[in-house]
Formats: C-alpha cells, structure tokens, sequence
C-alpha cells in the first residue's frame, strides 16, 4: 500500500475540503471510522467546516452505547460482543443519521445512552440546517448499512493497534472488523494512523 505522508493540520485541511464539496443532498453525514484518534479528527473538521458556512455537529458514537445488561451479557472482555453488541445501530440510525435524510426531521440527538451512568441522556435534539454536516466517530461503523455520505477510515497497522488501543482483550474484535468488513474498501479515505502526529493518506 503507498500512501501520502500529511500533518495532521494538511489532514484536517484537506478533508474539510472533500467534505465541502459535498453538495448532493440537503444534509451531509460523515463518519470518522477506527480503533483510535476518531475523535480528535472528528473535532478538528468542526470548526474549519463552520468557517466555510457549514453548520458542523460532532457526534460520538460512543453516545449511542446499549445499556450495560445488554452489551455485558455475556462478560464485560468480550470481544464478540464487542464487535456486535456493543454499538446501537438502531438508535443511530433513528436518531441520527434518519433525520439527515432530504425528506428527514433535520433535529439530531447528539447522544442517546450514557455509558458511564448507564442511563438516558435525555439531552435536547440539534436542528441541522441545509449545508449542515454531522461527523459521527466510532469504532466498527461500517459494514452494517449506516446511510454516510463519505467515510474517513483511520488504519492502524497490527503493531500501532495493539499500542494504542487500551483493551487489549477487544485486540480479536477488530481483527475480525478487519477480516470480515474491509473498511479499507468501503472508505472514502483511508488514513494511516500508527503515529497521530504523522498521518499519511492512502493513494491507490
């Protein structure tokens, strides 16, 4: 694979400019997709997506969480559940990504479940104007049908992903998100992510 070596201000530019250009529906959705460093990318599009005259809201998918009986059924390190349990694509899908839709609600719920307290959020829907953009960052977001406009994958080669992610009992779920998704595939791009601080883009 060659890929592009960037810093992350040039990454930052540069998508904003990818997703700027997006124009063929009233609301745009863009996932930020990878075992680490979603969410710093995910913020750093918001701001320079606002200067351009784009409404910008960040949505961690960490907010659409199931609640803990469910995504701890069966043992809080395992990593099938991991892969499959953990993330509500349902409640995604409804509160989020569905209102984006030209003929959608455009009122956003930025999180659904807090995981920490295991409960509701009860937090107050996000009207999304048209030109608006939403970025939803995660973890396993691809492969299961979620309606994105354009997808940013963030690759970490097998030795940076067992450094940088924290839970080393999860290591087989992304092996297996690897194995049976290929979200270098389904990206729009992909981004060599092994050090933060030297990013580099994936050029076929």
């Amino acid at each position: 694979m060659r890929y592009r070596p960037i810093s992350p201000d040039a990454l930052a530019a540069e998508l904003t400019e990818r997703v700027d250009a997006l124009t063929h529906r009233r609301r745009i959705a863009v996932a930020v997709d990878g075992a680490a460093g979603t969410g710093p990318l995910a913020e750093a599009l918001t701001d320079p997506l606002k200067l351009l005259g784009r409404a910008a809201l960040h949505v961690p998918a960490r907010g659409f969480l199931r609640p803990a009986s469910l995504r701890f059924e069966h043992g809080k390190q395992n990593p099938d559940a991991r892969y499959t349990d953990w993330l509500d694509l349902g409640g995604l899908r409804r509160e989020v990504l569905d209102p984006l839709a030209d003929d959608g609600s455009g009122e956003v719920l930025p999180a659904l479940w807090d995981a920490e307290r295991d409960r509701a959020t009860r937090l107050p829907r996000v009207p999304v104007p048209d030109r608006g953009v939403v970025l939803v960052d995660g973890e396993f977001l691809l492969g299961a049908g979620l309606a994105f406009d354009f997808v940013v994958h963030l690759w970490l080669s097998p030795g940076a992903l067992r450094r940088r992610v924290s839970d080393e009992w999860a290591l087989p779920a992304y092996e297996r998100y690897e194995n049976e998704v290929d979200p270098t595939a389904l990206a729009d791009v992909v981004v060599r992510m092994d050090d933060p601080r030297h990013p580099a883009i994936y050029e076929p």
